[in-house]
């Protein structure tokens, strides 16, 4: 979770992504920066995201991102 954490403070400083909880309706993530997130995740976790795995209750929280994570990463 700690790598996870230098990556999106690596993207936006600015946000407390331990509390933040609503980071696509609250627009603190667009497409950009998700594409970005997705490829950071492949390369620093091995862990390839699917397509229809790229909706908003996946990218929220960092929470929700590290579950995804998780969840892919057992399959």
């Amino acid at each position: 979770m700690e790598k996870l954490r230098e990556i999106l403070k690596n993207m936006h400083p600015d946000v407390d992504f331990d509390t933040a909880t609503d980071l696509i309706g609250e627009g603190v993530l667009d497409t950009l920066d998700i594409v970005t997130l997705i490829t950071e995740i492949n390369s620093e976790f091995d862990v390839a995201i699917p397509a229809e795995e790229v909706v908003p209750e996946n990218f929220d929280s960092a929470a929700s991102i590290w579950a995804l994570i998780e969840r892919l990463d057992e399959e």
